[in-house]
Protein backbone atom coordinates (compact mmCIF):
# COMPACT_ATOMS: atom_id res chain seq x y z
CA UNK A 1 0.00 0.00 0.00
CA UNK A 2 1.66 3.31 -0.98
CA UNK A 3 1.40 6.62 1.04
CA UNK A 4 -1.50 7.78 -0.74
CA UNK A 5 -3.52 5.22 -0.19
CA UNK A 6 -2.40 4.47 3.73
CA UNK A 7 -3.66 8.01 3.84
CA UNK A 8 -6.99 7.47 2.46
CA UNK A 9 -7.82 4.67 4.38
CA UNK A 10 -6.54 6.48 7.63
CA UNK A 11 -8.66 9.25 6.76
CA UNK A 12 -11.95 6.61 6.03
CA UNK A 13 -10.90 4.98 9.23
CA UNK A 14 -11.71 8.31 11.02
CA UNK A 15 -15.16 8.63 9.84
CA UNK A 16 -18.21 6.58 9.78
CA UNK A 17 -21.46 6.83 7.32
CA UNK A 18 -24.62 7.94 8.44
CA UNK A 19 -28.01 8.10 6.78
CA UNK A 20 -30.66 10.42 6.96
CA UNK A 21 -34.01 11.73 4.97
CA UNK A 22 -31.48 13.08 2.49
CA UNK A 23 -28.81 10.60 2.08
CA UNK A 24 -25.52 9.65 3.43
CA UNK A 25 -23.26 11.92 5.42
CA UNK A 26 -19.51 11.14 6.30
CA UNK A 27 -19.15 12.60 10.08
CA UNK A 28 -16.50 11.32 12.52
CA UNK A 29 -16.42 8.14 14.02
CA UNK A 30 -16.03 9.71 18.03
CA UNK A 31 -18.97 12.12 17.47
CA UNK A 32 -22.34 11.52 18.95
CA UNK A 33 -24.01 13.20 16.55
CA UNK A 34 -25.36 12.31 13.17
CA UNK A 35 -25.92 13.40 9.31
CA UNK A 36 -28.28 16.33 9.77
CA UNK A 37 -25.63 17.98 12.79
CA UNK A 38 -22.90 16.84 9.89
CA UNK A 39 -24.93 18.77 7.26
CA UNK A 40 -24.99 21.93 9.50
CA UNK A 41 -21.94 21.65 10.33
CA UNK A 42 -20.82 21.86 6.89
CA UNK A 43 -23.06 24.42 5.87
CA UNK A 44 -22.97 27.36 8.76
CA UNK A 45 -19.08 27.51 9.28
CA UNK A 46 -19.70 31.30 9.92
CA UNK A 47 -18.86 32.88 13.44
CA UNK A 48 -17.48 30.08 15.20
CA UNK A 49 -19.70 31.06 18.29
CA UNK A 50 -21.46 28.09 20.00
CA UNK A 51 -24.49 28.07 21.92
CA UNK A 52 -23.31 28.49 25.15
CA UNK A 53 -23.37 26.15 28.65
CA UNK A 54 -26.85 27.87 29.87
CA UNK A 55 -28.68 27.00 26.55
CA UNK A 56 -27.48 23.17 26.36
CA UNK A 57 -28.31 22.89 29.91
CA UNK A 58 -31.95 24.39 29.29
CA UNK A 59 -32.16 22.09 26.17
CA UNK A 60 -31.04 18.78 27.64
CA UNK A 61 -33.48 19.85 30.43
CA UNK A 62 -36.40 19.94 27.83
CA UNK A 63 -35.72 17.26 26.48
CA UNK A 64 -35.73 15.06 29.37
CA UNK A 65 -38.80 16.57 30.63
CA UNK A 66 -40.10 15.86 27.46
CA UNK A 67 -38.87 11.79 27.70
CA UNK A 68 -40.26 11.64 31.32
CA UNK A 69 -43.82 13.20 30.01
CA UNK A 70 -43.67 10.59 27.57
CA UNK A 71 -43.40 7.70 29.33
CA UNK A 72 -45.67 8.80 32.08
CA UNK A 73 -48.29 9.13 29.28
CA UNK A 74 -47.42 5.83 27.90
CA UNK A 75 -46.36 6.83 25.14
CA UNK A 76 -42.62 5.71 25.30
CA UNK A 77 -41.52 2.70 26.25
CA UNK A 78 -39.72 2.51 30.30
CA UNK A 79 -36.17 1.38 28.58
CA UNK A 80 -36.11 3.97 25.84
CA UNK A 81 -37.25 6.90 27.83
CA UNK A 82 -35.34 5.60 30.49
CA UNK A 83 -32.35 5.74 28.53
CA UNK A 84 -33.09 9.03 27.04
CA UNK A 85 -33.39 10.79 30.40
CA UNK A 86 -30.07 9.59 31.59
CA UNK A 87 -28.51 10.82 27.96
CA UNK A 88 -30.32 14.31 28.80
CA UNK A 89 -28.93 14.15 32.66
CA UNK A 90 -24.99 14.34 30.51
CA UNK A 91 -26.33 17.06 28.81
CA UNK A 92 -27.30 19.16 31.47
CA UNK A 93 -24.91 18.28 33.34
CA UNK A 94 -22.08 19.29 30.69
CA UNK A 95 -20.61 16.11 29.67
CA UNK A 96 -21.70 16.11 26.45
CA UNK A 97 -20.98 19.38 25.46
CA UNK A 98 -18.01 18.58 22.97
CA UNK A 99 -20.90 17.16 20.89
CA UNK A 100 -22.74 20.49 20.32
CA UNK A 101 -20.31 21.30 17.57
CA UNK A 102 -22.52 23.70 15.46
CA UNK A 103 -22.63 27.77 14.82
CA UNK A 104 -25.54 30.31 16.19
CA UNK A 105 -25.61 31.53 12.80
CA UNK A 106 -27.36 28.65 11.35
CA UNK A 107 -31.33 27.90 10.26
CA UNK A 108 -33.18 30.68 12.10
CA UNK A 109 -36.11 28.60 13.64
CA UNK A 110 -32.65 26.36 15.39
CA UNK A 111 -33.71 22.91 13.64
CA UNK A 112 -30.14 22.22 13.33
CA UNK A 113 -29.34 22.76 16.70
CA UNK A 114 -32.68 20.21 17.82
CA UNK A 115 -31.56 17.63 15.71
CA UNK A 116 -28.01 17.93 17.06
CA UNK A 117 -29.68 17.26 20.32
CA UNK A 118 -31.96 14.42 19.46
CA UNK A 119 -29.06 12.88 17.35
CA UNK A 120 -26.16 12.81 20.08
CA UNK A 121 -29.02 11.89 23.26
CA UNK A 122 -30.07 9.21 20.56
CA UNK A 123 -26.69 7.98 20.43
CA UNK A 124 -25.35 8.21 23.99
CA UNK A 125 -28.84 6.60 25.06
CA UNK A 126 -28.28 3.77 22.64
CA UNK A 127 -24.96 3.20 23.80
CA UNK A 128 -25.98 3.35 27.66
CA UNK A 129 -28.36 0.60 26.94
CA UNK A 130 -25.80 -1.31 25.33
CA UNK A 131 -23.20 -0.86 28.25
CA UNK A 132 -25.73 -1.71 30.68
CA UNK A 133 -26.01 -5.28 28.93
CA UNK A 134 -29.50 -4.98 28.00
CA UNK A 135 -31.47 -6.70 25.26
CA UNK A 136 -31.25 -4.45 22.73
CA UNK A 137 -31.78 -7.10 19.91
CA UNK A 138 -34.16 -5.18 17.67
CA UNK A 139 -34.15 -1.75 19.44
CA UNK A 140 -32.97 0.83 17.54
CA UNK A 141 -33.59 4.26 19.38
CA UNK A 142 -34.20 6.94 16.91
CA UNK A 143 -33.70 10.82 17.15
CA UNK A 144 -37.37 12.11 15.48
CA UNK A 145 -39.23 9.13 16.64
CA UNK A 146 -37.78 8.90 20.00
CA UNK A 147 -36.31 12.10 21.59
CA UNK A 148 -38.22 14.46 19.73
CA UNK A 149 -41.57 12.26 20.15
CA UNK A 150 -44.74 14.61 20.23
CA UNK A 151 -42.47 17.84 19.89
CA UNK A 152 -40.98 20.51 16.86
CA UNK A 153 -37.56 22.68 16.98
CA UNK A 154 -40.24 25.40 16.58
CA UNK A 155 -41.64 24.70 20.19
CA UNK A 156 -38.19 23.19 21.73
CA UNK A 157 -36.15 26.02 20.80
CA UNK A 158 -38.10 29.28 22.24
CA UNK A 159 -38.89 26.97 25.20
CA UNK A 160 -35.45 26.15 25.74
CA UNK A 161 -34.63 30.33 25.23
CA UNK A 162 -37.07 30.97 28.02
CA UNK A 163 -35.96 27.98 30.23
CA UNK A 164 -31.91 29.28 29.91
CA UNK A 165 -32.79 33.17 30.30
CA UNK A 166 -34.90 32.80 33.12
CA UNK A 167 -32.44 31.10 35.31
CA UNK A 168 -29.70 32.86 34.13
CA UNK A 169 -31.78 36.00 35.43
CA UNK A 170 -32.45 33.74 38.75
CA UNK A 171 -29.32 32.20 39.41
CA UNK A 172 -27.24 34.93 37.68
CA UNK A 173 -28.42 38.68 37.05
CA UNK A 174 -30.75 38.59 40.37
CA UNK A 175 -27.52 37.97 42.81
CA UNK A 176 -25.56 40.06 41.47
CA UNK A 177 -27.85 43.10 41.05
CA UNK A 178 -28.83 42.32 45.24
CA UNK A 179 -25.18 42.33 45.94
CA UNK A 180 -24.53 45.40 43.94
CA UNK A 181 -27.53 47.09 45.67
CA UNK A 182 -26.12 45.99 49.56
CA UNK A 183 -22.82 47.55 48.27
CA UNK A 184 -24.05 51.26 47.49
CA UNK A 185 -26.55 51.55 51.01
CA UNK A 186 -23.42 50.17 52.83
CA UNK A 187 -21.30 52.91 51.22
CA UNK A 188 -24.33 55.13 51.99
CA UNK A 189 -23.98 54.40 55.33
CA UNK A 190 -20.34 55.07 55.04
CA UNK A 191 -20.45 58.34 53.45
CA UNK A 192 -23.46 60.14 55.61
CA UNK A 193 -22.76 63.52 56.42
CA UNK A 194 -20.31 64.43 53.46
CA UNK A 195 -21.88 66.93 51.86
CA UNK A 196 -20.62 67.35 48.18
CA UNK A 197 -21.30 70.10 45.43
CA UNK A 198 -24.42 68.67 42.70
CA UNK A 199 -23.97 68.72 39.43
CA UNK A 200 -26.58 69.69 36.89
CA UNK A 201 -25.61 69.69 32.90
CA UNK A 202 -22.26 69.50 34.62
CA UNK A 203 -22.35 72.82 36.13
CA UNK A 204 -22.24 73.51 39.67
CA UNK A 205 -25.23 73.18 41.08
CA UNK A 206 -26.99 73.43 44.74
CA UNK A 207 -25.54 70.75 47.69
CA UNK A 208 -25.92 66.93 48.33
CA UNK A 209 -24.76 64.74 50.50
CA UNK A 210 -22.74 62.00 49.16
CA UNK A 211 -25.11 59.54 51.32
CA UNK A 212 -27.90 60.84 49.53
CA UNK A 213 -25.87 60.33 45.98
CA UNK A 214 -25.59 56.77 46.62
CA UNK A 215 -28.49 56.16 48.17
CA UNK A 216 -29.73 57.47 44.52
CA UNK A 217 -27.79 54.61 43.31
CA UNK A 218 -28.99 52.11 45.56
CA UNK A 219 -32.76 52.97 44.01
CA UNK A 220 -31.66 52.55 40.65
CA UNK A 221 -30.18 49.20 41.22
CA UNK A 222 -33.35 47.94 43.29
CA UNK A 223 -35.17 49.18 40.17
CA UNK A 224 -32.93 47.31 37.71
CA UNK A 225 -33.82 44.34 40.21
CA UNK A 226 -36.91 44.61 39.55
CA UNK A 227 -36.95 44.71 35.77
CA UNK A 228 -34.78 41.85 36.40
CA UNK A 229 -37.64 39.62 37.85
CA UNK A 230 -40.55 41.58 35.47
CA UNK A 231 -38.15 39.56 32.72
CA UNK A 232 -38.59 36.40 34.39
CA UNK A 233 -42.34 36.84 34.70
CA UNK A 234 -42.39 37.54 31.20
CA UNK A 235 -40.72 34.53 30.21
CA UNK A 236 -42.99 32.07 32.52
CA UNK A 237 -44.96 31.12 29.48
CA UNK A 238 -43.79 28.17 27.45
CA UNK A 239 -44.42 27.48 24.35
CA UNK A 240 -44.30 23.76 24.18
CA UNK A 241 -46.73 21.30 22.68
CA UNK A 242 -47.67 24.06 19.96
CA UNK A 243 -45.11 21.75 18.00
CA UNK A 244 -45.02 22.90 14.26
CA UNK A 245 -47.27 25.55 14.07
CA UNK A 246 -48.99 26.25 17.14
CA UNK A 247 -51.39 23.48 16.12
CA UNK A 248 -50.17 20.76 18.33
CA UNK A 249 -49.89 18.75 15.78
CA UNK A 250 -48.38 15.54 16.78
CA UNK A 251 -48.70 16.45 20.36
CA UNK A 252 -50.51 13.62 22.53
CA UNK A 253 -53.30 15.68 24.49
CA UNK A 254 -52.16 16.65 28.43
CA UNK A 255 -48.23 16.10 26.81
CA UNK A 256 -47.48 20.11 27.72
CA UNK A 257 -48.87 20.09 31.41
CA UNK A 258 -46.87 17.54 32.41
CA UNK A 259 -43.67 17.78 30.81
CA UNK A 260 -43.49 21.25 32.23
CA UNK A 261 -44.13 19.79 36.00
CA UNK A 262 -41.45 17.67 34.97
CA UNK A 263 -39.16 21.01 34.08
CA UNK A 264 -40.17 22.71 37.27
CA UNK A 265 -39.56 20.10 39.58
CA UNK A 266 -35.83 19.49 38.14
CA UNK A 267 -35.35 23.16 38.08
CA UNK A 268 -37.38 24.43 41.08
CA UNK A 269 -38.78 26.94 38.01
CA UNK A 270 -42.60 27.92 37.66
CA UNK A 271 -42.89 27.81 34.33
CA UNK A 272 -46.13 27.29 33.04
CA UNK A 273 -48.05 26.34 29.13
CA UNK A 274 -48.32 28.94 27.15
CA UNK A 275 -52.04 30.02 26.86
CA UNK A 276 -52.08 30.37 22.87
CA UNK A 277 -49.59 28.52 21.40
CA UNK A 278 -50.18 29.99 17.92
CA UNK A 279 -48.75 33.14 19.73
CA UNK A 280 -46.32 31.45 21.55
CA UNK A 281 -44.79 29.74 18.51
CA UNK A 282 -45.14 32.86 15.78
CA UNK A 283 -44.26 35.81 18.06
CA UNK A 284 -40.80 36.57 20.31
CA UNK A 285 -42.22 39.25 21.97
CA UNK A 286 -41.49 38.19 25.38
CA UNK A 287 -37.75 37.91 24.24
CA UNK A 288 -38.27 41.41 22.88
CA UNK A 289 -39.26 42.98 26.61
CA UNK A 290 -36.85 40.78 28.59
CA UNK A 291 -34.13 42.24 26.43
CA UNK A 292 -35.67 45.81 26.89
CA UNK A 293 -35.30 45.47 30.44
CA UNK A 294 -31.69 44.06 30.21
CA UNK A 295 -30.68 46.88 28.50
CA UNK A 296 -32.52 49.52 30.95
CA UNK A 297 -30.34 47.51 33.68
CA UNK A 298 -27.66 48.25 31.37
CA UNK A 299 -28.67 52.13 30.91
CA UNK A 300 -28.85 52.32 34.96
CA UNK A 301 -25.30 50.48 35.71
CA UNK A 302 -23.78 52.87 33.17
CA UNK A 303 -25.13 56.11 34.80
CA UNK A 304 -23.54 54.73 38.26
CA UNK A 305 -19.99 53.60 37.30
CA UNK A 306 -19.86 57.00 35.05
CA UNK A 307 -20.69 58.89 37.74
CA UNK A 308 -18.43 57.75 40.25
CA UNK A 309 -16.01 57.56 37.73
CA UNK A 310 -15.70 61.53 37.44
CA UNK A 311 -16.19 61.77 41.06
CA UNK A 312 -13.24 59.91 41.32
CA UNK A 313 -11.17 61.70 38.23
CA UNK A 314 -8.09 63.60 38.84
CA UNK A 315 -7.07 62.60 41.60
CA UNK A 316 -5.42 66.17 41.64
CA UNK A 317 -6.76 67.69 38.73
CA UNK A 318 -9.98 66.58 38.29
CA UNK A 319 -12.85 66.63 40.74
CA UNK A 320 -11.19 64.42 43.18
CA UNK A 321 -14.08 63.81 45.68
CA UNK A 322 -14.29 59.74 45.52
CA UNK A 323 -10.82 57.30 45.71
CA UNK A 324 -10.70 54.52 44.07
CA UNK A 325 -9.38 51.21 45.14
CA UNK A 326 -6.55 50.34 43.18
CA UNK A 327 -6.67 47.16 41.21
CA UNK A 328 -3.70 47.55 38.87
CA UNK A 329 -1.47 50.12 37.50
CA UNK A 330 -3.28 52.73 34.80
CA UNK A 331 -0.25 53.31 32.55
CA UNK A 332 2.52 51.31 30.71
CA UNK A 333 4.65 54.74 30.95
CA UNK A 334 3.33 56.82 33.86
CA UNK A 335 4.40 55.68 37.42
CA UNK A 336 1.81 55.41 39.97
CA UNK A 337 -1.14 56.25 37.88
CA UNK A 338 -4.33 54.42 38.80
CA UNK A 339 -7.43 53.94 36.14
CA UNK A 340 -11.20 53.36 37.07
CA UNK A 341 -10.91 50.26 34.94
CA UNK A 342 -13.66 48.57 37.04
CA UNK A 343 -16.09 50.63 36.18
CA UNK A 344 -14.94 51.00 32.52
CA UNK A 345 -15.35 47.98 31.48
CA UNK A 346 -19.11 48.24 33.18
CA UNK A 347 -19.49 50.89 30.97
CA UNK A 348 -18.32 48.72 27.83
CA UNK A 349 -20.67 45.85 28.91
CA UNK A 350 -23.56 48.12 28.91
CA UNK A 351 -22.89 49.41 25.50
CA UNK A 352 -22.23 46.18 23.84
CA UNK A 353 -26.08 45.02 26.10
CA UNK A 354 -27.57 48.28 24.17
CA UNK A 355 -26.25 46.71 21.24
CA UNK A 356 -27.46 43.25 21.69
CA UNK A 357 -30.77 45.17 22.11
CA UNK A 358 -31.27 46.39 18.57
CA UNK A 359 -30.40 43.25 17.05
CA UNK A 360 -32.86 41.90 19.06
CA UNK A 361 -35.46 44.06 18.50
CA UNK A 362 -34.39 42.89 14.70
CA UNK A 363 -34.62 39.52 15.40
CA UNK A 364 -38.40 40.09 17.16
CA UNK A 365 -39.27 41.47 13.53
CA UNK A 366 -38.09 38.21 12.10
CA UNK A 367 -41.68 36.33 12.62
CA UNK A 368 -43.37 35.59 9.58
CA UNK A 369 -46.97 34.00 9.58
CA UNK A 370 -46.28 30.77 12.14
CA UNK A 371 -42.57 31.13 13.22
CA UNK A 372 -39.94 33.81 13.94
CA UNK A 373 -36.93 32.63 12.39
CA UNK A 374 -34.13 34.61 14.20
CA UNK A 375 -34.18 32.25 17.38
CA UNK A 376 -30.58 31.58 17.46
CA UNK A 377 -29.42 35.13 17.50
CA UNK A 378 -32.23 36.18 20.46
CA UNK A 379 -30.73 33.25 22.06
CA UNK A 380 -26.88 34.09 21.60
CA UNK A 381 -27.56 37.75 22.31
CA UNK A 382 -30.15 37.42 25.39
CA UNK A 383 -27.84 34.89 27.65
CA UNK A 384 -24.69 36.48 26.65
CA UNK A 385 -26.50 39.73 27.59
CA UNK A 386 -27.23 38.63 30.93
CA UNK A 387 -24.23 36.77 31.32
CA UNK A 388 -21.68 40.15 30.67
CA UNK A 389 -24.05 42.01 33.20
CA UNK A 390 -24.03 39.06 35.76
CA UNK A 391 -20.07 39.52 35.73
CA UNK A 392 -19.66 43.14 35.47
CA UNK A 393 -21.76 43.69 38.02
CA UNK A 394 -20.48 41.55 40.71
CA UNK A 395 -17.10 42.70 39.82
CA UNK A 396 -18.00 46.09 40.07
CA UNK A 397 -19.81 45.94 43.50
CA UNK A 398 -16.67 43.74 44.72
CA UNK A 399 -13.87 45.57 43.54
CA UNK A 400 -15.16 49.16 43.24
CA UNK A 401 -17.89 49.91 44.86
CA UNK A 402 -16.85 48.27 48.18
CA UNK A 403 -13.27 49.86 48.18
CA UNK A 404 -14.45 53.47 47.29
CA UNK A 405 -13.07 56.22 49.83
CA UNK A 406 -14.62 59.94 50.27
CA UNK A 407 -12.36 62.64 50.31
CA UNK A 408 -14.13 64.59 52.65
CA UNK A 409 -12.22 67.71 52.88
CA UNK A 410 -11.94 67.81 48.71
CA UNK A 411 -16.20 68.12 49.25
CA UNK A 412 -16.01 70.77 51.86
CA UNK A 413 -13.70 72.64 49.82
CA UNK A 414 -15.84 72.86 46.27
CA UNK A 415 -18.88 73.17 47.90
CA UNK A 416 -17.57 76.22 49.65
CA UNK A 417 -16.51 77.80 46.05
CA UNK A 418 -19.76 76.51 44.47
CA UNK A 419 -21.45 79.94 43.40
CA UNK A 420 -24.98 77.88 43.57
CA UNK A 421 -24.62 78.52 47.21
CA UNK A 422 -26.18 81.46 46.36
CA UNK A 423 -30.01 79.66 45.76
CA UNK A 424 -30.06 79.52 49.56
CA UNK A 425 -29.95 83.65 49.87
CA UNK A 426 -32.86 83.98 47.12
CA UNK A 427 -35.65 83.71 49.34
CA UNK A 428 -34.39 86.45 51.80
CA UNK A 429 -32.36 88.93 49.40
CA UNK A 430 -34.31 88.39 45.90
CA UNK A 431 -33.09 86.05 43.02
CA UNK A 432 -31.92 89.46 40.90
CA UNK A 433 -29.79 90.11 44.13
CA UNK A 434 -28.61 86.60 44.71
CA UNK A 435 -27.68 86.35 41.38
CA UNK A 436 -25.77 89.58 41.32
CA UNK A 437 -23.97 87.76 43.91
CA UNK A 438 -22.91 84.36 42.31
CA UNK A 439 -21.78 86.74 39.27
CA UNK A 440 -19.26 88.98 41.28
CA UNK A 441 -18.01 85.78 43.18
CA UNK A 442 -17.38 84.17 40.06
CA UNK A 443 -15.75 87.62 38.19
CA UNK A 444 -13.67 88.15 41.10
CA UNK A 445 -12.78 84.25 42.19
CA UNK A 446 -14.18 84.95 45.20
CA UNK A 447 -16.67 82.56 46.89
CA UNK A 448 -20.46 83.73 47.66
CA UNK A 449 -19.91 83.49 51.12
CA UNK A 450 -17.28 86.26 51.23
CA UNK A 451 -18.78 88.30 48.22
CA UNK A 452 -22.44 88.32 50.57
CA UNK A 453 -20.07 89.64 53.49
CA UNK A 454 -18.43 92.14 51.93
CA UNK A 455 -21.66 93.66 50.42
CA UNK A 456 -23.31 93.10 53.83
CA UNK A 457 -26.37 91.85 52.72
CA UNK A 458 -27.28 90.04 55.92
CA UNK A 459 -26.13 89.72 59.46
CA UNK A 460 -23.46 87.34 59.99
CA UNK A 461 -24.95 85.21 62.17
CA UNK A 462 -28.27 84.71 59.63
CA UNK A 463 -25.64 84.38 56.56
CA UNK A 464 -23.79 81.46 58.36
CA UNK A 465 -26.94 80.11 58.75
CA UNK A 466 -28.38 80.14 55.22
CA UNK A 467 -25.19 79.07 53.46
CA UNK A 468 -24.51 75.76 55.84
CA UNK A 469 -24.01 73.47 53.16
CA UNK A 470 -25.65 70.45 55.64
CA UNK A 471 -29.36 72.78 55.66
CA UNK A 472 -28.89 72.84 51.98
CA UNK A 473 -29.42 69.20 51.27
CA UNK A 474 -33.01 69.14 52.86
CA UNK A 475 -36.16 70.61 52.20
CA UNK A 476 -36.85 73.72 53.97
Amino acid sequence: MNEREKDRAGAAAAFRIERDSMGEMAVPREALWGAQTQRAVENFPISGIRFDRRFIHALGSVKRACAQANRTLGHLPADIADAIIVACDEVVAGQLDAHFPLDVFQTGSGTSTNMNANEVIAKRAMQLLQRQGASVAGVVIHPNDHVNMSQSSNDVIPTAIHVALTLALRDGLVPALTRLTGALEERARHFAGVVKSGRTHLQDATPIRMDQVFGGYAAQTRSALERALRAQDVLRALPLGGTAVGTGVNCPAGFPAVAIDVLNDHLGSAFVEAANHVEANAARDALVEASGHLKTIAVALHKIANDIRWMASGPRNGLGELHLPAVQPGSSIMPGKVNPVIAEALIMVCAQVVGFDVANTLGGLGGSFELNTMMPLLAHNTLLAAEMLTNATTLFAERCVAGLEVHAARCETLVERNLALATALAPVIGYDRAAEIAKEAGRSDRTVREVARAWGVLPEEELDALLDPQRMTEPR
